[in-house]
């Protein structure tokens, strides 16, 4: 079993499937008897009818529309966790996080969490490692992911969260950690920093990368300087959803979710190779989300992974079903920038622009407005940071120059 993480990832396909339907038939029991939303939702099912893809495609889906509504109704989970947060404390809950929406997640004490330890397993991570996480730490749990899954590996972490560019590469050559986690377009500032400091961090030899695209420049590059690098494909509120073992040959789905590829903004499964959203239902215990829709479009490739692991495989990650769009690892929603605009009566309409410059990403907020104060620029860009929480730069355009098509947030980038 020395290349992979647990037997789950070789058993027979036929096998996996069967086991997993029973899984998901247990977590409808479990949800039901201790999440008091998914009770509601659930009203009239029988977790004994759960015996086939198509009775689990006919549970409800749940959007994240859907938990903003519940936990605001509902503080601060919505009736959606198997721990009661309104009763005295339990002991279970370990992290409290806010993402952006805001929306709100846990995480309890249980050994690797988020289920990160398979991705990065496959991506050559080993005990007596030392990771580089340069994931964020800050309120939302991606820097929290990294470390539970190092963990749970063995390795030891360097916690360097995002920013301080300087500071971390001083940290590279130092302590010379030997793996990267974070997203890529960091690993390559950190790399073009050290190369203008004249500061060794050739020990890096293997990164685990997500949060946004890896384009295949990027990991070109990376690969000349001798990183081996890997993507994975994760959401604050399931953990690990899929990951790569060979670069460029599909993201392996995670031996503990169950994964459907539906219709856009429904709920029906689309055939195997079709382009439709990601929806999953995590076998987590403490946090049952069932038929989750992540927004994401992706597909179902055809065959398996040459490494020998047999679970089936998404083309990774191939546009939004919505206008969400997701910027170095943060998304972004549009009702945040419509949150924007009500801090600035001076503009009338706006359209936010991302587009892939110099192999990072671009923000551009594009505003209609007749104002002529050059102070008005600088006080929409701070909006930007403050509700977005990433940068973004700030057009001013005459009234009537943006296209009237319903478009709020147009992903123009372009990966080569």
């Amino acid at each position: 079993m020395a290349d992979y993480y647990d037997a789950l990832e070789t058993r027979d396909p036929e096998r996996r499937q069967s086991e997993l339907i029973e899984a998901v038939a247990a977590q409808v029991r479990h949800a039901i008897k201790h999440a008091p939303a998914c009770t509601e939702m659930l009203t009239g099912v029988d977790p004994r009818d759960i015996t086939s893809p198509d009775a689990i495609a006919a549970l409800p889906v749940t959007r994240k529309s859907d938990l903003a509504r519940r936990q605001k109704a509902a503080p601060p989970f919505g009736g959606l966790t198997a721990h009661d947060l309104t009763a005295p404390a339990t002991g279970h809950i370990k992290y409290l996080f806010a993402s952006p929406g805001p929306i709100y997640e846990l995480a309890t004490h249980r050994e690797n969490y988020w289920r990160f330890a398979r991705a990065l397993f496959a991506a050559g991570f080993r005990r007596g490692d030392v990771a580089h996480n340069a994931f964020s730490y800050h309120l939302t749990p991606a820097g929290a992911m990294g470390d539970s899954g190092c963990h749970a590996l063995g390795c030891a972490v360097i916690p360097a969260g995002v920013g301080q560019t300087d500071q971390q590469v001083a940290t590279l050559q130092d302590l010379k950690p030997n793996a990267y986690i974070g997203t890529p377009s960091f690993l390559k500032i950190l790399l073009e920093r050290a190369d203008q400091l004249g500061a060794d961090v050739s020990a890096l030899r293997k990164a685990a990368v997500s949060g946004e695209a890896l384009p295949p420049a990027i990991r070109r590059t990376l690969s000349a300087r001798g990183i081996a690098t890997l993507q994975s494909y994760a959401t604050a509120d399931l953990g690990l959803i899929a990951y790569e073992s060979i670069a460029d040959d599909g993201l392996i789905i995670d031996e503990e979710v169950y994964l459907e590829i539906v219709r856009p903004g429904g709920g029906q499964p689309v055939a195997d190779g079709e382009v439709g959203e990601v929806v999953v239902t995590t076998l987590n215990p403490d946090y049952p989300l069932l038929r989750f829709a992540t927004g994401d479009l992706s597909a179902i490739r055809s065959g398996l992974s040459a490494c020998g692991r047999t679970n089936r495989r998404i083309k990774g990650w191939m546009g939004r079903a919505d206008q969400t769009a997701k910027v170095r690892g943060m998304f972004i929603h549009p009702a945040q920038i419509e949150q924007v605009l009500q801090r600035h009566d001076e503009v009338t309409r706006a359209r936010l622009v991302i587009d892939w410059v110099d192999e990072s990403d671009r923000m551009t907020l594009k505003c209609e407005s007749l104002s002529t104060d050059p102070a008005l620029p600088s006080a929409i860009a701070t909006s930007i940071r403050d509700l977005c929480k990433v940068r973004g730069e700030v057009q001013l355009l005459a009234p009537g120059s943006l296209p009237k098509d319903g478009i709020v947030i147009e992903d123009a980038r372009e990966y080569e």
